[in-house]
């Protein structure tokens, strides 16, 4: 496809862009080493891969020498010219060039099918494309890393070697998307998270975070804030147990389902699952008296802690774990509340994400190809997620097949101030489960009816929540929630007992306030502040305990100038209170 006809800002323009960019350093692996098996390379988010089975250990030094060679193939401007050959010939061309793995994907495809490869120069590869008309449109490319994957996402399969890379039409985007990732370095909540003492992960336990006292003091403000506002909405909070008989499960659909994501063990020779869902949960508590139509919607809410299997080359700090605490909501209502109810979780979710400056926009997620239930309720539920995004006038766009297992569902991806987006809220409206558990309530004729159901939750994660505003602020938290606000230090030690007097007066305006009066340099110690992202800083010496005035140096604003004790105090309140970013 020619690079003009081609609009960048487009997913379909990215994709082509970077699907070729993994073409070329597919051959330029190939002439490098020529051993090298071919196995799969597509376009990504910002970038695309290539996973090679390799005997060499790519190094980073390889990684430029790999790119030296891609721009000789982009100069070279080669043809890629789609071709087709029979079922049998493209085995044979498997079999000859000695490529594995790509002879496993060609004997999965249908029998009698005609099979699609694109060719560039001395280089051919199994694809169905699309590509650019030639190398030399490819612009500018850049490799990033190289990291192990296993074959298929099997862990059971052998390791193979990934290359990851960007591209972009023009030297200056490319530039721009580098700058950003350099600053996404510097904001890495597992670099920041280190140096506040907000969490750790241990070898004894991977992918199970750690929460340090500071990291508490974060999550505790987060929670109190979501408990606050959900008693506003009328919810009541519920708490339902970690472990649960197996038998639920089946109930539930997630052995059929979700069984490969889940922790077993046995009690009293009975066999129970660790729960990855709360969704059971709120199904038995719901189930416990018998309601009316005039009691619905019931709202259980529920900051409910789950466990999910996830691969050890998945895990990565706060944002993939394998346990973390969802902010679960479970909402029971008369088929005529429907829309009302899912556009109150809209504005609720639009409230929350606008308060700590984020962006969004809106995913429709349909029907997946493992799924339960008939197409009629898939239709209902996914007409009435429509409808009500319609009517509060957003824009949305289909993301077909990404439906939850038993219901269609609305997604809420945030946009960081990198530029970055991340899938945390999700509203899914379900007719399965309320079916398989028998859950009614008494219609108006006297007689059981099955009620609608929401499941929907806002951080999604607390834990990942709290990796995505490490991030977003670079630490630099809204000042209440940032772990300690106020850092008071002291030029020598004699003035210790003036900050300590100076502590507690702030301390019983409700302030989280500190003393550094070790016997350090000032400027190591306000170096030691600053890197802990301590919202304020007050200097202590011999002015500041002679005149009741402080200089006040902001760790989003610097240098603010001097104030009375009162009028930061004041300041620090306020901000407070309106939970100012």
């Amino acid at each position: 496809m020619t690079a003009e006809r081609l609009d960048f800002s487009e997913q379909q323009g990215k994709e082509t862009y970077r699907h070729t960019a993994s073409h070329i350093m597919a051959q330029a692996v190939k002439r490098l080493w020529p051993e090298a098996q071919l196995a799969i390379g597509p376009a990504i988010q910002d970038g695309f891969y290539y996973d090679f089975d390799l005997e060499h250990r790519i190094s980073e030094e390889d990684l430029q020498t790999i790119q030296k060679e891609m721009k000789k193939i982009i100069k070279a401007n080669e043809a890629l010219e789609p071709f087709e050959l029979s079922r049998a010939d493209a085995l044979r061309w498997a079999e000859d060039n000695n490529e594995t793995y790509k002879k496993e994907l060609i004997d999965a495809l249908p029998e009698g099918e005609r099979i699609s490869f694109y060719k560039q120069g001395d280089f051919v590869d199994l694809c169905k494309g699309p590509h650019l008309d030639s190398t030399g449109q490819a612009g500018a490319v850049k490799l990033l890393s190289v990291a192990g994957a296993y074959w298929r996402g099997d862990e059971k399969n052998k390791m193979l070697q990934r290359i990851y890379g960007t591209s972009f039409p023009t030297k200056e985007e490319l530039k721009v998307y580098l700058d950003r990732i350099e600053e996404a370095k510097k904001r890495d909540h597992r670099k920041i998270g280190k140096e506040m003492d907000i969490f750790t992960i241990l070898e004894d336990g991977p992918g199970f975070p750690f929460f340090l006292p500071n990291g508490m003091i974060l999550r505790n403000e987060l929670e109190a804030f979501w408990r606050q506002e959900h008693a506003k909405r009328g919810y009541t909070e519920i708490r339902t147990p970690l472990i649960l008989n197996e038998a639920l499960w089946h109930t539930s659909g997630h052995w059929d389902h979700y069984k490969e994501n889940m922790y077993f063990t046995k009690i009293d020779d009975v066999d129970y699952a660790v729960k990855p869902m709360n969704c059971p949960g709120a199904m038995l508590t719901y189930k416990r008296k018998l309601y009316s139509y005039r009691d619905l919607p019931v709202r259980l809410a529920e900051m409910g802690q789950v466990h999910r299997h996830e691969l050890s080359g998945a895990l990565h700090g706060l944002l993939r774990v394998r346990t973390f605490t969802q902010d679960d909501a479970h909402i029971f209502m008369l088929p005529e509340q429907a829309e009302d109810e899912i556009i109150k979780v809209i504005e609720l979710t639009d409230f929350f994400y606008k308060l700590f400056g984020f962006e969004y926009h809106i995913e429709i997620s349909t029907k997946p190809e493992k799924s339960m239930g008939t197409q009629e309720d898939w239709d209902r539920a996914q007409a009435a997620l429509e409808s009500a995004v319609k009517r509060l006038g957003l824009p949305y766009i289909i993301n077909e097949g990404d439906g939850a297992f038993y219901g269609p569902k609305i997604d809420f991806h945030l946009e960081d101030s990198l530029g970055r987006t991340w899938q945390c809220g999700t509203i899914q409206l379900d007719f399965q489960m309320p079916q398989r558990f028998d859950v009614t309530y008494v219609g108006k004729d006297g007689d059981k009816h099955i009620p609608y159901l929401i499941h929907r939750v806002v951080f999604g994660s607390i834990e990942r929540f709290i990796g995505i505003l490490t991030e977003h602020f670079a630490g630099k938290f809204p000042l209440w929630l940032a772990p300690v606000q106020v850092k008071i230090l002291t030029i020598t030690e004699s003035f210790n007992d003036y900050a300590y007097a100076l502590m507690n007066r702030m301390a019983e305006e409700g302030l989280r306030v500190e003393v550094d009066g070790r016997n350090e340099k000032i400027g190591y110690k306000i170096r030691q502040a600053r890197n802990a992202r301590d919202s304020y800083i007050l200097v202590i010496g011999e002015k500041e305990v002679s005149s009741n005035v402080i200089p006040v140096r902001s760790s989003k604003e610097g240098e603010l100038g001097e104030m009375t004790i009162d009028a930061f105090i004041d300041k620090c309140k306020t901000e407070i209170r309106s939970k100012a970013l």
